[in-house]
């Protein structure tokens, strides 16, 4: 198993936009200096809890102060961006980070972005933009020559050199035939996570219980007969909202207490109540809805606790949906008493991961190997 960040990024409305950008570039330089192999982050428009709407700018400066990590937006919402210039800007951006850069894709999810962009939620049109977007990009990578791309909601031309070669379309992507794509999911046997396993993405399941998970391999599973792949759980990405502590009562307070604790309690909590998530979270789906508590996702699907605590939830979620290659810890915003924080991120590097760092990704046929 590797260890990763997923940054939504998170911060509290009253962080300026420049504050919480550069505790964005202190967490994203400590998970570089403790050997975190890669860190998604995210893009929306409308939340004052979500306030990144430009993740590549992040990574372009984060870049330049990191030297090992890779970086991935994560995502770009594709039906708010035209996909030939987001094919470009996605090429240029693999240049710049030399090998160290990953691409996120996905839908989007928040009906306030949906309603900025004009996009027909109702109807499912999001999901029609993405397949849509994804095969316009990777004909901007791969085409040569004169290559037109006509559908729906796009339609423009690859142009054939003009005069004398002056003009041509020339930044391809530096990873061949481009850089690894990542996309997300949320749902019951998600709609998107047929698309990675389709396309033979990496496929990213968000926090939700290990029932929800087990349909999401299901998905990429589905998609990927469509095209006759055969997907790895290695590389399968789970998030997760972790806090580790020296024990578990230290980690739960410092949990509560601290910028996780504060963004559920104040947004995604009651964000999930009004948009009729909270049924993702349950063990028990006969639950009422107004049982799933912070309390209760402490209990159920938080990983929090002392390193030999996290270590066993981690195995035991492992082993409840089949096998996964990645944990990605959930970031959370903690500029205000920043020291618990980052120690919980060393502790997760130092402590935690060589306690299940003999778990991996398991394929048929081959026998998973659980952490003693």
């Amino acid at each position: 198993m590797k260890l990763g960040l997923f940054l939504m990024p998170s911060h509290p409305p009253e962080r300026a936009l420049r504050a919480g950008h550069e505790w964005d570039l202190e967490v994203l330089r400590t998970a570089d200096r403790l050997g975190y192999e890669e860190a998604w982050i995210g893009e929306h428009f409308t939340s004052p809890w979500e306030p990144n709407p430009a993740p590549d700018l992040l990574i372009a400066q984060a870049l330049t102060q990191t030297s090992r990590i890779k970086l991935a937006p994560g995502a770009h919402l594709l039906p708010y961006h035209q996909p030939a210039e987001l094919a470009v800007r996605v090429a240029y951006m693999d240049h710049l980070a030399n090998g160290r850069y990953m691409l996120g894709i996905g839908s989007g999810g928040l009906p306030s972005d949906f309603l900025l962009f004009n996009i027909d939620a109702a109807s499912g049109q999001q999901r029609e933009m993405v397949r849509e977007a994804i095969d316009i990009m990777l004909k901007v990578w791969n085409g040569e020559g004169e290559t037109e791309f006509k559908s729906k909601y796009w339609k423009g031309k690859i142009s054939s050199p003009m005069y004398g070669g002056l003009l041509r379309h020339h930044i391809k992507p530096l990873q061949k035939p481009y850089p690894p794509i990542g996309i997300a999911g949320i749902s019951y046997k998600s709609d998107t996570l047929k698309l990675a396993g389709e396309y033979g993405f990496l496929p990213l399941s968000l926090d939700m219980d290990a029932a929800v998970l087990t349909t999401h391999w299901e998905a990429v599973e589905e998609g990927a007969a469509r095209t006759r792949r055969l997907p790895r759980r290695s590389d399968w990405r789970i998030v997760r909202d972790i806090f580790v502590g020296d024990t578990d009562t230290q980690a739960r307070v410092d949990c509560l207490e601290g910028g996780m604790g504060r963004n559920w309690r104040e947004y995604l909590l009651p964000l999930y109540q009004e948009l009729k998530f909270v049924s993702f979270f349950k063990r028990d789906k006969e639950l009422p809805d107004e049982q799933v508590t912070i309390d209760y996702l402490l209990e159920n699907n938080w990983i929090v606790g002392s390193p030999q605590t996290v270590a066993g939830k981690l195995a035991a979620l492992y082993r409840e949906v089949g096998g996964f290659g990645y944990v990605l810890m959930m970031g959370a915003d903690c500029a205000d008493n920043p020291q618990p924080w980052l120690k919980s991120m060393r502790l997760m590097a130092e402590e935690v991961m060589p306690r299940v760092a003999r778990l991996i990704g398991h394929q048929p046929g081959v026998q998973a190997q659980a952490s003693k």
